[in-house]
């Protein structure tokens, strides 16, 4: 499964999940961020290269959806609600995301 992580630049939280759980079960994990300065920034294409995407706040799901509408239709996305409190690889955010994400992969 290609799986795509999504947050506002893709420097801590969404790169942090990809180091985790890329190769997890086999699965390809990318991560990319929806604003102008992103590393990484969300594309048509890595939206449709994801099965499943994760976003890590409402706001990334509605940018998502009013930039790439036809891109995400019948997309699996789900929301983690984890806010951007973090540091890149925090050990608190490891165990928030294990907890979330594991009953996914």
């Amino acid at each position: 499964m290609n799986i795509l992580f999504v947050c506002s630049q893709n420097k801590r939280r969404s790169l942090t999940a990809e180091k985790l759980f890329d190769g997890v079960n086999g699965h390809c994990v990318r991560s990319a961020g929806t604003e102008k300065n992103s590393r990484i920034k969300v594309t048509p294409g890595l939206i449709g290269w994801a099965d499943l995407i994760f976003c890590f706040e409402k706001k990334h799901l509605r940018r998502l959806r009013e930039k790439y509408s036809e891109e995400v239709s019948g997309k699996q996305i789900v929301t983690l609600n984890i806010p951007d409190d973090f540091e890149y690889m925090d050990e608190e955010l490891q165990d928030i995301l294990h907890s979330y994400v594991d009953e996914y992969i």
